[in-house]
């Protein structure tokens, strides 16, 4: 699942959602899910809070939790929750 240069597309991401929403000031995002689980937000995501040593949430799964699982199949998973409507942070 890792994509190549994340970080950038990420940002090229965020600016575009910025530089929109700057336009019309009555412009709302309401359906944002397709693009929360793009392969490289969900990588980006998990090498920021990894990187900021995240800790647990509601559901007590740890950074070691997740590597123990495998980041491609927790990812996988959680984009799969994504896509269905069934994500419960």
């Amino acid at each position: 699942m890792q994509t190549n240069n994340s970080k950038e597309k990420v940002r090229q991401l965020q600016n575009k959602l910025y530089l929109t929403a700057k336009k019309c000031d009555s412009r709302r995002f309401h359906a944002l899910y397709d693009k929360v689980y793009r392969d490289d937000v969900l990588f980006e995501v998990w090498k920021r809070v990894k990187a900021n040593k995240g800790s647990s949430g509601v559901d007590g799964i740890k950074i070691e939790d997740v590597e123990a699982m495998g980041i491609e199949k927790c990812l996988s998973e959680i984009k799969s929750e994504l896509m269905n409507g069934k994500y419960k942070p």
